[in-house]
């Protein structure tokens, strides 16, 4: 049976459960969200998670309407070969993992979910079972034949994406060509109008090198490729800025943005969750579908410990249903 349309239910995938996925679900029982969400998980894992962190959430398996009361979680049942040990991922446990995020996917393709919220996974666990595993944004693309997948970071007002993501930084230069940058863009604008509501969006690009170059002086590549793209896009006539030194992108001084293009990870991400870590949300832009994310990992060194902050989750699956009403 469908849900009512008022009703359609974010997905969220609880990730390692061996990390604070599990409890970073379970919190999501005791919020107003309660009746919006359900989850993909061993119903077992979360059982034992909820005794360890002395925690009263009941848990429910799904029956196909998002009926859940206050303290109750829905649960689509997606059991592992191995009991999650806190602290110690095991690597039997990683096709089911990523069998229970296809089930996540394709319910979000099908309509029965609205959008679809992921909890960390520990991607040296996954690889380490014989699984490549680069992290979620280049999986969920492989789903959904997407791309051009594009990680955008948010936090309040602010938001950063990235025109690289998980590359060696040795490798980043190489891979920033045009045409990619380009596409980056192009993904970028799109949802910012259409899935954020940003009619006409103001983005600063940043430069690769310190200084966006410094005129040839600390590299090519921010006058031969970064410039000539966004002046393209200036032309097209969507306000673009850049290269901008990334040092001063994000300050005042380079004037009001809707969002910031970093070139690559570390570039923008330290900023972003410096000015809201806890609270920042990872979205993946360019998919078919609504798919947002915790900022942070597994945090395997205090799960079952009750201590997790539970904010950026909180926030990821607020995001993904008010993304989602558009």
């Amino acid at each position: 049976m469908k849900n009512p349309a008022h009703k359609v239910p974010v997905v969220v995938t609880a990730g390692e459960p061996a990390g604070i996925g599990p409890e970073l679900c379970l919190s999501l029982a005791d919020t107003p969200l309660f009746d919006r969400i359900l989850v993909v998980a061993d119903p077992q894992t979360l059982r034992e998670r909820a005794r360890l962190i002395k925690s009263r959430v009941r848990i429910r398996e799904y029956a196909g309407n998002c009926d859940a009361r206050a303290g109750e979680l829905l649960v689509i049942s997606q059991q592992l070969p191995e009991p999650a040990i806190c602290g110690t991922p095991h690597i039997a446990n990683a096709a089911g993992l990523l069998e229970g995020l296809k089930r996540a996917v394709a319910g979000c393709l099908s309509g029965e979910f609205a959008a679809l919220v992921t909890a960390p996974l520990q991607k040296s666990a996954i690889n380490d079972a014989g699984i490549a595993f680069s992290g979620h944004t280049e999986y969920l693309a492989e789903l959904t034949n997407t791309t051009t997948p594009v990680m955008l970071l948010v936090a309040n007002d602010m938001r950063v994406a990235l025109a690289s993501t998980h590359l060696p930084l040795r490798a980043v230069a190489d891979y920033l060509t045009k045409e990619r940058l380009q596409r980056v863009l192009d993904v970028l604008l799109k949802d910012l109008i259409e899935v954020f509501g940003i009619a006409k969006p103001s983005v600063i690009v940043c430069g690769l090198n310190p200084h966006a170059g410094e005129g040839g002086h600390l590299g090519s590549e921010d006058a031969a490729v970064i410039a000539p793209v966004v002046a393209a896009f200036r032309e097209r006539g969507f306000d673009l800025r850049g290269p901008i030194p990334a040092d001063t992108a994000f300050t005042p001084a380079a004037g009001p943005r809707d969002a910031v293009v970093a070139m690559y990870h570390d570039q923008g991400l330290p900023v972003l969750k410096f000015a809201g870590f806890g609270t920042a949300v990872n979205v993946t832009l360019g998919l078919p579908i609504i798919r947002t994310s915790v900022d942070h990992g597994t945090a395997l060194d205090i799960a079952g410990r009750g201590i997790a902050d539970t904010g950026s989750m909180i926030a990821s699956v607020d995001l993904a249903l008010r993304l989602s009403r558009r």
